[in-house]
């Protein structure tokens, strides 16, 4: 009998520990010599513990002459961090060293590379207005779309 509450203990508790177990949501981008995402908008599901970003560069440009990245945070501090991040050079991936408005941001790639990123989703908060871009100079402002969380 008390093998079978043993037995039964243990049962609940690898129960409770996978009920609180990672979910990491992945979400793929992929950029273009054009100045395009693919994507306009991504949706990260509530349940999600972390998300992992990663960029494909579908062209043929090097880094230093079209490269892309993807930079997340709230919509209404994009246009400062890739104002700030024009400045900061391709060495730092365009993004101002110590930016506390980015929540995230992959490296810079060049045609035919990928990279990944993967952050908390603690960082976001549901409802908030987020958005993903490239802040290599000039692109921000058409290479951006919707970072939904919680929907």
């Amino acid at each position: 009998m008390k093998t079978i509450r043993t037995i039964a203990i243990a049962s609940l508790l690898l129960a409770s520990a996978n009920a609180f177990a990672a979910k990491t949501c992945k979400v793929e981008l992929t950029g273009s010599d054009a100045m395009q995402f693919d994507k306009k908008e991504v949706s990260v599901a509530a349940d999600c513990t972390d998300v992992e970003i990663t960029l494909h560069h579908s062209g043929k440009l090097p880094a230093q002459a079209m490269g892309h990245n993807v930079v997340i945070a709230k919509t209404s501090d994009m246009a400062g961090i890739a104002g700030d991040g024009a400045g900061a050079g391709f060495a730092n991936d365009h993004i101002k060293q110590g930016d506390q408005r980015v929540i995230a941001h992959t490296k810079i790639v060049g045609g035919g590379q990928s990279t990944s990123v993967t952050f908390p989703t603690s960082k976001l908060k549901a409802g908030e207005a987020y958005s993903f871009f490239c802040s290599f100079p000039g692109h921000w402002s058409i290479m951006k779309g919707a970072f939904k969380f919680g929907s």
